[in-house]
């Protein structure tokens, strides 16, 4: 076989590794696993579950691509109440859940505030009036995980 044979595959195969850099890595969470974190802290809290959006979901994926470059901690702005978070390299949909469901300390029931410092995490979190989420993690170019939920 000649040199020449071999050019279209080796070709391919370096299409595939560049793309490989320029793609995001998507982090492992599940739809289920992040309904259900969510679920366990709006139960602990009293409040109805909600179901995955996969509106929401995409929304929350097309934003997390935006932050590989640096993962800067920065909301989209966008339509939806959101919380965002950031891990080194590797965590889980209810470690991120728990993370925001902290805020808990900082809210107070009775007037339905924050006190001392921000609870707007929990707050989302616990909403009444939300009733589905979609989630996204990518992992940065500096191996911190982005983990994004949107809710509606």
């Amino acid at each position: 076989m000649a040199y020449s044979d071999f050019l279209p595959a080796l070709w391919i195969v370096g299409i595939a590794l560049i793309l490989a850099q320029i793609s995001p890595t998507i982090a492992e969470s599940s739809p289920k696993e992040w309904v259900d974190a969510t679920n366990a802290i709006r139960a602990e809290n009293g409040v109805g579950p909600v179901s995955w959006n996969t509106t929401l979901a995409t929304y929350a994926l097309n934003y997390a691509k935006t932050r590989i470059a640096t993962c800067e901690m920065e909301h989209s702005e966008g339509p939806y109440a959101e919380n965002i978070a950031e891990a080194f390299e590797k965590t889980t949909a209810e470690l991120t859940v728990r993370f925001w469901a902290s805020e808990k300390e900082f809210y107070d029931p009775k007037t339905k505030k924050c006190v001392k410092e921000e609870c707007g995490h929990f707050l989302n979190l616990v909403a009444e009036d939300t009733t589905s989420i979609g989630c996204a993690e990518v992992k940065c170019n500096n191996n911190f995980i982005f983990s994004i939920c949107d809710y509606s």
